[in-house]
């Protein structure tokens, strides 16, 4: 029973930061229609970015976040004005190798000012061991879950109620619709690429947090792959879910099987649900009359 409340803490943890990722790429395709393949690298650099903040300028941390917070913002609609804008009626594989060519920059440009060595990170969530149920967990994984929850509430909140992501909804829905209820969908753009670099910032800095800071953090950009198709390309809530589901499905198959499975069983997941549900769980069924 320990081994079990262990196993599924952890694929919380890891579900909920996936979800946070997740939610960023969801956010991109609905507004623009682009699938980002650089999620990861905004991630790596969400992180490197709080290690410079805390580390290299020597920022208190909750100071050096915040700066870590607006830099991404600055640095999500500096990406869609001058590299995705650009793209507007292109075809979209043309888009697709954009992103993945930001993808490449966005890492090159980590190993040139950090190097490719990984560091240790600057621990700002308490660590230590809780005792949950008989097992024994621990506190930072903890608490990246519930940071990673009140986030990802947070934001759900926003896109349900706030002005701004009313108009991120309505622009989803029908852009031209959209654009003659006065609606800027090029600043609605930007808000998407900001709004996902922060989330990705954000789950960066809590997954460096418990591992540290190097390059592999931008393995989370294919990480996320499954936990879309899982939940839906279009459903922020899909992605939620999805990632809470692959989350656990990783720890348990990692934790009881072993061998590797764990790194393949999600994306024999995403072949499965593309052959059986190809919207994902939560997604529009999209059908075109020809």
């Amino acid at each position: 029973m320990d081994t079990f409340v262990q196993f599924t803490l952890t694929g919380l943890t890891n579900g909920t930061i996936l979800a946070l990722v997740a939610m960023g790429f969801v956010l991109i395709y609905k507004a623009s229609d682009v699938i980002n393949f650089a999620q990861g690298e905004l991630l790596l650099v969400g992180a490197y970015l709080t290690y410079a903040m805390v580390v290299d300028i020597g920022l208190f941390w909750p100071v050096g976040v915040l700066a870590t917070l607006v830099v991404a913002v600055v640095l999500g609609i500096l990406i869609e004005r001058f590299v995705l804008r650009k793209m507007i009626g292109e075809s979209i594989i043309s888009v697709i190798m954009v992103t993945i060519g930001l993808s490449s920059v966005l890492r090159a440009l980590v190993n040139s000012v950090w190097g490719t060595t990984g560091k240790a990170f600057p621990a700002f969530i308490p660590s230590g061991q809780v005792s949950i149920l008989g097992a024994e967990v621990a506190a930072d994984r903890l608490w990246a879950t519930v940071i990673a929850v009140l986030m990802l509430a947070g934001f759900s909140l926003f896109f349900r109620h706030s002005k701004v992501g009313i108009a991120m909804r309505a622009v989803a829905d029908d852009q031209q619709a959209a654009l003659s209820m006065g609606i800027s969908v090029k600043r609605i753009f930007a808000w998407a690429w900001s709004i996902a670099f922060v989330s990705a910032a954000i789950a960066g800095a809590l997954v460096a947090n418990i591992v540290g800071v190097s390059g592999e953090l931008a393995g989370f950009g294919l990480r996320v792959f499954p936990v879309v198709i899982l939940g839906g390309l279009d459903s922020i809530a899909g992605a939620i879910v999805g990632g809470i589901l692959i989350g656990l499905l990783e720890t348990y198959t990692g934790g009881y099987i072993g061998h590797g499975l764990n790194q393949v069983l999600p994306f024999v997941v995403l072949i499965v649900i593309l052959m059986i549900r190809p919207y994902g769980l939560f997604g529009q069924e999209k059908i075109e009359r020809v």
